[in-house]
This record gives structure tokens, C-alpha cells and sequence, in this order.
């Protein structure tokens, strides 16, 4: 595993799931971690859990899809750890899963905030300060809704596909000035967004044998690896977790 002694993450949605599992990962491999998130409680239970554990957190409560908690992040990790390595773009959100006609306009455009604008706010405060120390790596959570249609699932596709873009162009700007953006697409994982999934019952994920998640441990693995030298050659792209050949890049164990 690589060794993240010195270095600074700040993960976003980082207080349940995913974002916790990336969070204390990091941590075990030495790294300082900024946990964003609006459950302020959850938050500071995590930090109190990693700091009890021998490493350094500092709980940010805020909302990903204002700019101005993400600037605001981002300035409080290099106050007080001296630099900021690595941004994980998790914070994303699947309710309330509908047909288009039967969506509420308000619930949908609140994904779009999330999932959407809020990688762009983590973008947007996160890549000067990479500039100014010379490096950095972005990891955006992903999915392949990305590059598929899913019924009732208009607003996580159409928001994980321009993520995706969004991933291809902050590479390509910034990738000569040192900073990695790159996505992960881990498949189907054992949080609760599955229990929102299941119980909508419009499509096959719905459906799944929940044998068939991966636990939220795996994901934090591959973002580590997409973090370290074996990172880079996925840069601009996004790197799945749903083929045996990702899966075995990380370590972890491959499917039947």
C-alpha cells in the first residue's frame, strides 16, 4: 500500500458510507484527513474515531453545492495541516428516484446541485491551492450510469455523465501543471443508497442480490491506488472497479 505519511485529504461526504471508509483508510496510511459533510454530529464522531486511533481529522460541516463551504474547506485543510494532496469527490445523492413525469422539479434540480455542481465547487477550491504546491490528485466517485440509462434514474445519470466530462476537461487543463483528476466507478456498493434503490423497484439494480455489492472498503482501496504512481495512467478517465482486470490493479479480490 502507499505510504500517505505528510499528505492531506479532504473528502467530501465524508460522514457515513464511502466517504467514511475513504476517510479512515487514508488515515491508516498515515494521511491527515478533512471530512466535509452536512451531518455535523456524524462528523465529529468520525474525527473523534480516527483521532482515538492515532491519526489527525478535522470535521468540516457544509453543503457541497454551495461554493463557499468548499472554499471555505479548503482554506481551514491548509491552515491547519499546511497543504492539501488530495480531493475525493464523493458527497452524491440518488433520491428520489422517479420517472421524468413523475419527478418533483425541485427534488431533481437538488441532485443536480449535489452531484453536479458540487464536484465543480470541490474543483473549483481545491485545484488553486493544488497549483500553488506544485501537485495534487482529484478523485471523482463516479458510476456507470455515467455511460448508461437507467429507468427513474434521469437525474443520476445525466449528472454522473457530466461529472465524467467534467473529470476529461479539469485533466486536461491542469494534468501538464501537475494535478491528477481522475474518476472512479466502483459498481453497486453496500451503503444505504442501496436501501433507496431496492425499494423504488423500477429497474434491474433494484433487484440485485445484495451479495453482489462490494463493501464501501474496497472503494476507499482503489481511490488509494488511483492516488498513488499507478494512478496516473488513468487520469482524465474513469477507472472501473467492475472488471476483474481494476480489480486486480488494487489488490482486491476478483469476481466469479
Amino acid at each position: 500500500m502507499t505510504d500517505f505519511s505528510g499528505k492531506t485529504a479532504l473528502v467530501t461526504g465524508a460522514s457515513r458510507g464511502i466517504g467514511a471508509a475513504i476517510a479512515r483508510h487514508f488515515a491508516d496510511l498515515g494521511a491527515h484527513v478533512v471530512l466535509l459533510s452536512r451531518d455535523g454530529v456524524a462528523l465529529a464522531e468520525l474525527a473523534a474515531d480516527i483521532g482515538e486511533s492515532g491519526g489527525r481529522a478535522l470535521a468540516m460541516p457544509g453543503d457541497v453545492s454551495l461554493y463557499a463551504d468548499l472554499e471555505r474547506a479548503v482554506g481551514a485543510t491548509v491552515q491547519r495541516f499546511g497543504r492539501l494532496d488530495i480531493l475525493v469527490n464523493n458527497a452524491g445523492v440518488i433520491d428520489p428516484i422517479a420517472r421524468l413525469t413523475d419527478s418533483d422539479p425541485e427534488a431533481w434540480d437538488r441532485v443536480v446541485d449535489i452531484n453536479l455542481k458540487g464536484v465543480y465547487h470541490g474543483l473549483r477550491a481545491a485545484i488553486p491551492a493544488m497549483l500553488k504546491a506544485g501537485s495534487g490528485v482529484v478523485v471523482n466517485i463516479s458510476s456507470g450510469a455515467a455511460t448508461s440509462a437507467l429507468e427513474g434514474w434521469s437525474h443520476y445519470c445525466a449528472t454522473k455523465a457530466a461529472v465524467l466530462s467534467l473529470t476529461a476537461c479539469a485533466a486536461k487543463e491542469y494534468g501538464a501543471r501537475g494535478i491528477r483528476v481522475v474518476g472512479l466507478s466502483p459498481g453497486t456498493v453496500a451503503t444505504g443508497m442501496q436501501a433507496a434503490i431496492r425499494k423504488s423497484g423500477i429497474n434491474p439494480v433494484s433487484r440485485l442480490d445484495p451479495a453482489a455489492h462490494i463493501p464501501p472498503e474496497w472503494v476507499a482501496r482503489a481511490v488509494a491506488f488511483l492516488c498513488g504512481d499507478g494512478g496516473e495512467a488513468f487520469a482524465g478517465t474513469d477507472f472501473s472497479l467492475k472488471t476483474n482486470a481494476g480489480r486486480q490493479r488494487v489488490g482486491l479480490p476478483l469476481s466469479a
